[in-house]
């Protein structure tokens, strides 16, 4: 019988990387992107302070994960709701309804993908995500709009609008979650 005392492994069980992000998501839940800290996410990952480096340089980078995670999360709900219309109005109208849901029920995601505070340079992957996003929604805008110029203000000014009335709804100002919802597919039919 060996003297030998065994370490605890945390909750990881084989899945470090899948922990470490659900434990920062939580932070990012309970006191925004500022709030998660390697330190704090090991701690609640109930792993070694030096176990996040071997997924993450650093937090920045877990924060970029997520975030691309977020994008890929958000291009998926939109694209499921414009397939469902066929009238490139109703599309962005939906994607605008789809967006200020997404921002209601992942919160933490949305938090991240908008006030992590990375410098998205740094991270290529976050700028393609980013425009990739963009551009399922300039196929609709586009048959709305004669110019690339047009198409493009036309997006801008319906996620402009579905963005702010995602954050009044999570700062309290909106408190229905429907009306918010309805009043953003409104606006982008008023753009078109």
């Amino acid at each position: 019988m060996s003297n030998e005392v065994k370490r605890p492994s945390g909750r990881h069980h084989g899945d470090l990387r899948r922990v470490l992000e659900e434990a920062a998501l939580d932070l990012v839940a309970e006191g925004g992107p500022k709030a998660c800290t390697l330190a704090e996410v090991s701690r609640r990952a109930g792993v070694s302070v030096a176990a996040p480096y071997k997924h993450f340089a650093d937090r920045d980078t877990l924060l970029a994960a997520l975030v691309q995670k977020g994008y890929a999360e958000q291009r998926d709900r939109y694209v499921a709701a414009m397939k469902r219309k066929v009238e490139p109005a109703e599309q962005l109208a939906a994607f605008a309804r789809a967006y200020v849901e997404f921002a209601t029920e992942r919160r933490p995601m949305f938090e991240l993908t908008f006030a992590a505070g990375l410098d998205k340079t740094k991270y290529p992957e976050l700028l393609k995500a980013g425009a990739e996003l963009f551009e399922v929604l300039r196929e609709p805008a586009r048959k709305l709009r004669n110019t690339e110029a047009g198409s493009r203000e036309l997006v801008l000014a319906v996620a402009a609008a579905a963005h702010g009335l995602a954050v009044f709804v999570l700062e309290g100002v909106l408190l229905n979650v429907s009306q918010a919802k309805d009043l953003a597919a409104s606006s982008a039919h008023a753009m078109v």
